[in-house]
């Protein structure tokens, strides 16, 4: 990725596969990028959604259309760094106004190497997603002349395939792994006390936050750091293992419970995860099992489900979803563009949770052993934190486990 000096004067374009042009204003670095183009409805919790794995190769359109006005710190992050490919917004702050802001947000895009468009019509675009389903798109900085590029060339030259797994499980091992374990380290300094805060384990890239609780083997399929906050808050020992870890490297960890994180991409192409879901879901094991946004789709393939793709998804901190038992409804935060098919379900799996909204699925339980998983995410981070009592019963099944 090319970087030039950052300005907030330089036109840019915003160009989709359908060939719609969308002239704005760049701020932070200015750069040409492709990615998927997708909307999220949240108010506030920019950084946590310009950070969380989750968005690895998209470029997000906010709704709201004041972004940063409470700028920027070195707290309100899920991961190492951005994730996303790029960021549209109808106005960039340039001043912020809170006691905890340490930079603006266009000084932190630039710092970060992430390409932003300012000035555009966002509604307009969201309709259009709405309308047409997520699309792929091209963020393109001003020529010397403004050129404006034509549609077909857009989509034969600029607008680059939606992202592999190979590609994203980048954001886990290698060096983007080795990066994440030293943000892990300086995460668990808030969270733990001692000189040994991450002890290494079966594998040069699998580790451990101590505790007093449970040993639970968290599968990393790109996590983001609150979900870690909320399951060491109940003083769980956490192995986190990168997604393509081997069954038998984790079951010599010995794991009490098994937590499926969220991530990135299409659930499918996960296959090395499903293998390793599979070994643990067999009933003389009997273990628990916990999964969040990719980890509930991944828990589904291995129950013999199957996944599709949604028209636009689900991303925001305002999703109603109820509680099939209960008949409760609980206002969730979600970010996925992947859903269940419910047809597909085996007997034995039951549909725990439905989005009021278009009636997905949004929660499933096993019958006959202590497994479950939810689609939204009950850690938030940005969005309300109603049902994180889901981890209160991830801890009761591991109680009656070791009874």
């Amino acid at each position: 990725m090319s970087t030039k000096k950052e300005t907030r004067t330089k036109n840019a374009y915003l160009l989709l596969e359908d060939g719609t042009i969308m002239k704005g204003r760049s701020f932070g670095c200015q750069a040409n990028v492709t990615g998927e183009v997708v909307f999220n409805t949240a108010m506030t919790g920019y950084q946590e959604i310009l950070t969380d794995p989750s968005y690895c190769g998209q470029i997000v359109t906010m709704t709201y259309p004041l972004i940063g006005n409470y700028g920027v710190n070195a707290n309100d992050v899920e991961s190492v760094k951005p994730q996303v490919r790029g960021f549209l917004v109808r106005e960039a702050c340039a001043r912020p106004s809170h006691y905890r802001s340490e930079k603006t947000i266009e000084h932190y895009l630039a710092q970060q190497g992430i390409p932003g468009l300012e000035g555009i019509d966002t509604r307009a675009l969201t309709r259009r997603i709405r309308q047409c389903g997520a699309l792929r798109g091209a963020i393109l900085m001003g020529g010397p002349e403004e050129k404006v590029w034509e549609g077909e060339a857009i989509a034969a030259k600029h607008c680059g395939a939606i992202m592999t797994m190979d590609e994203i499980r980048d954001l886990v091992p290698n060096e983007a792994y080795q990066t994440w374990k030293v943000h892990l380290q300086k995460l668990s300094q808030h969270l733990v006390s001692g000189p040994h805060l991450i002890e290494k384990v079966t594998t040069p890239q699998s580790y451990v936050i101590p505790g007093e609780g449970f040993r639970v083997a968290v599968i990393d399929l790109g996590i983001k750091e609150n979900i870690l906050r909320m399951l060491k808050s109940l003083d769980l020992q956490l192995m986190v293992f990168p997604a393509h870890t081997k069954v038998e490297e984790i079951q010599a960890a010995s794991p009490q419970g098994i937590f499926l994180s969220n991530g990135p991409g299409n659930p499918k192409d996960a296959t090395a995860a499903i293998e390793v879901i599979k070994n643990f879901l067999e009933p003389q094991k009997n273990i628990p099992i916990f999964g969040i946004c990719l980890g509930h789709q991944l828990l589904s393939l291995a129950f013999g489900g199957d996944t599709y793709k949604m028209k636009f998804g689900h991303r925001g901190g305002n999703h109603p979803v109820q509680d099939l038992r209960t008949g409760r409804v609980y206002i969730t935060s979600q970010n996925h563009g992947y859903s269940i098919q419910e047809e597909s379900l085996p007997e034995f799996v039951e549909v725990s949770h439905r989005n009021v909204n278009d009636g997905t699925v949004e929660g499933l339980r096993h019958r006959h052993l202590p497994v479950y998983s939810v689609q939204y995410h009950p850690e938030a981070a940005p969005g309300p934190e109603d049902t994180a009592f889901l981890f209160d019963e991830f801890i009761a099944n591991m109680e009656a486990k070791a009874k």
